[in-house]
């Protein structure tokens, strides 16, 4: 099993762990961790997932979380259209998913969470390159 192998197969499982996680949080979590921890895990998860399906290539430190962190934002916006009620999305699981309401805590605790995902990849670049 080679370097890249490895890499992946870790995030492979901090994805399966951090999806966990967010589910124990979307079924049991109240108060700030269901408010605050699960917008602040979920970019942390679509990192690791990215990373775990694309193993690091010779792009910019700084892409890839920025990718993620335009997208957690483009979806809260949606939010606030309505995304789900324009588009009779009346699926439970889905409208969990998208979400159905917006808030500008919910784009800080995307940033925060994004922070981390920069620091992997600033050090992972360094380590390769």
């Amino acid at each position: 099993m080679g370097i890249t192998d490895l890499r992946r197969l870790i995030y492979g499982l901090i994805s399966l762990l951090l999806l966990g996680i967010e589910v124990l949080i979307g079924l049991f979590g109240q108060g700030w961790v269901r408010i605050y921890l699960g917008d602040v895990l979920v970019v942390i998860l679509l990192y690791t997932i990215v990373r775990t399906i694309i193993p690091n290539k010779k792009i910019p430190w700084f892409i890839l979380p920025t990718v993620i962190a335009v997208f957690a934002f483009i979806v809260e916006f949606l939010q606030l259209w309505g995304f789900c009620d324009r588009f009779g999305i009346t699926n439970e699981l889905l409208r969990i998913i998208i979400g159905t309401g917006f808030s500008i805590v919910d784009l800080a605790c995307y940033l925060i969470g994004i922070i981390p995902c920069y620091i992997a990849e600033f050090v992972l670049s360094r380590k390769l390159g």
